[in-house]
């Protein structure tokens, strides 16, 4: 990753904030960015904003042979893919450390948890299974790409239809959206990660650390959790020594965390449900605002301005009003202003300088005359005229 160091400065700014519990975007201490849940046209779509942290999840299915050691069970395949679009510090065709942690960290998080069952992907047992691939798509990275990928991956597995089939003999028939409806994926349980950023040896705690945040952290752990309060998987980075105490109460906030959002995902599958039913319009266009300028859109920033006119209002009143002008601008020539008396310019020039007058005696015009034959030339010294 070409990653662009922070200055000494900025780092310090950073770390001298955090310890006085103040963040850069006016949240507190255990606050998440907003969260957005957007279901595409086709099933198995998502984008999950995360603060300014975009994410595209796109579920797909095909029949594959099943794997020796499970003959019954279904394939799960997760792709992880960093844009140089998504960020200037990630490099295309390169896998980095930060890519191959994530895609650990996302198929211990769906895949080892067993949150989708396997077997109902089976066609014909030992032929034929489902393989289900999740390809997740950073489209801009602002921190915390762990959470904004689960979310967006089991929000997609959720949203995915896969075909129906039919078996008669050895033979599979597979049936379009328009014959048969499509079947969804057999879900026991949403794992959803949260990330804890660890400050000063692990004196501070945030939870959904942003961009600038992660730079000067000195540990990471990450808790995938359901909402039934079952940790899935667990990971710490960094080299830090965490206590038991610390671990126990990151798991208590994260539980209160993955509650609110499952509750989110289950509200956005309900409402796109809904709205397919009911024939509406649906998908990325839908939810996104119209009629807005997003060019040079800036987000508010959460600045206290409570007695601001009172304070404005006594400074105005406590200044004197000048009797009279002190200068008042003249209009020298066209185009040109002065402030003062109105007294030429003579900035540049001494007061003792004074042009010197030429006499008429030494002034002569030397005029150079070439005739047609250029081995002529003719000079002539012309004394001026009185």
């Amino acid at each position: 990753m070409r990653d662009t160091p922070l200055s000494n400065c900025e780092r310090r700014f950073l770390l001298k904030a955090i310890e006085e519990k103040k963040r850069l975007d006016g949240r507190q201490t255990y606050d998440y960015r907003n969260i957005k849940i957007s279901l595409g046209t086709d099933y198995g779509c998502c984008i999950v904003e995360l603060g300014r942290t975009r994410v595209l999840c796109q579920v797909s299915c095909e029949l594959v042979p099943p794997k020796d050691s499970r003959p019954t069970e279904g394939i799960m395949f997760f792709n992880l893919e960093l844009s140089p679009m998504a960020s200037p510090a990630f490099e295309p065709n390169r896998q980095s450390e930060l890519l191959v942690m994530l895609n650990r960290q996302l198929e211990r998080c769906l895949r080892n948890s067993k949150c989708i069952d396997t077997e109902s992907l089976c066609v014909v047992s030992g032929e034929k299974v489902w393989q289900i691939r999740v390809d997740v798509h950073v489209l801009n990275h602002d921190g915390n790409l762990m959470d904004a990928a689960s979310i967006a991956a089991i929000s997609a597995l959720s949203h995915f239809r896969r075909p129906d089939v039919a078996i008669q003999g050895r033979d599979i028939t597979v049936f379009s959206p328009e014959e048969r409806d499509p079947i969804p994926l057999s879900i026991y349980h949403m794992p959803i990660c949260v990330s804890f950023a660890f400050f000063l040896q692990g004196s501070y705690l945030l939870v959904d650390p942003c961009e600038r945040e992660e730079r000067v952290k000195d540990g990471l752990l990450v808790i995938a959790m359901n909402k039934h309060r079952e940790i899935c998987s667990i990971q710490s980075s960094g080299g830090i020594m965490l206590l038991k105490d610390q671990v126990l109460r990151c798991s208590k906030i994260a539980s209160v965390k993955v509650s609110e959002i499952t509750e989110l995902i289950n509200k956005a599958l309900e409402n796109d449900r809904k709205i397919r039913k009911e024939g509406g319009k649906f998908g990325f266009a839908e939810s996104m605002p119209k009629e807005r300028i997003t060019t040079l859109k800036r987000d508010e920033a959460p600045v206290e301005m409570t007695g601001v006119k009172e304070t404005a209002n006594e400074i105005v009143n406590r200044t004197e009003t000048p009797t009279e002008a002190v200068s008042s601008p003249v209009l020298v020539a066209m185009g040109t202003a002065q402030v003062g008396e109105g007294i030429v310019n003579s900035w540049g020039l001494d007061e003792d300088e004074e042009d010197e007058p030429q006499t008429e005696d030494t002034k002569t015009d030397e005029v150079l005359v070439i005739s047609d034959s250029e081995e002529e030339e003719v000079v002539i010294l012309n004394e001026e005229a009185q």
